[in-house]
């Protein structure tokens, strides 16, 4: 195990935040310890995770877990990051120790239920497909600060 990598990623704790208005979210939660893992996703143009964080009650190793997830995942499609291993992540740290080898699969199951949040409300159609829009005709509404941080839409209609 990469202990000052592990040691680094503990006190960065990258991505750990909740997102407002994210495009899906899932949690999952550890019967046998008590973590609860939730990760947040935005998603573009393409199926792109554009942005991705999580909230963790978790220890320092569902915190650096989930943090190699964030890594792994953030910039892939959705059928890409369906794909990364328990492995995937392993290799990141150089391992786990023995008594810690289930902290991928956590994690991991947790963005599991965050993609199947976004597949389901792209079938209701609560949410665009985004994969079938390729980046470049991504829909660039206007922002305009509602002065209390939120961002809300302008939506312009011209009448003839």
């Amino acid at each position: 195990m990469d202990f000052p990598k592990f040691q680094r990623l503990v006190e960065e704790r990258s991505g750990f935040r909740t997102m407002g208005n994210p495009t899906a979210s899932g949690e999952y939660f550890s019967d046998s310890c008590g973590d609860m893992y939730n990760f947040f996703l935005k998603v573009g143009p393409g199926a792109v995770i554009e942005d991705i964080s999580y909230f963790t009650t978790g220890c320092g190793f569902g915190t650096a877990t989930c943090s190699l997830v964030v890594g792994l995942a953030k910039g892939k499609t959705i059928d890409e990051a369906a794909a990364i291993a328990a492995i995937d992540v392993e290799r990141e740290l150089d391992g786990y120790p023995e008594k810690k080898k289930d902290y991928p699969e956590r994690a991991l199951e947790a963005l599991q239920v965050a993609i199947a949040d976004y597949r389901a409300k792209v079938a209701s159609g609560n949410v665009p497909d985004f994969a079938k829009m390729p980046r470049s005709a991504a829909p660039s509404p206007e922002r305009a600060s509602s002065g209390n941080g939120a961002s809300e839409q302008k939506l312009t209609i011209n009448l003839r």
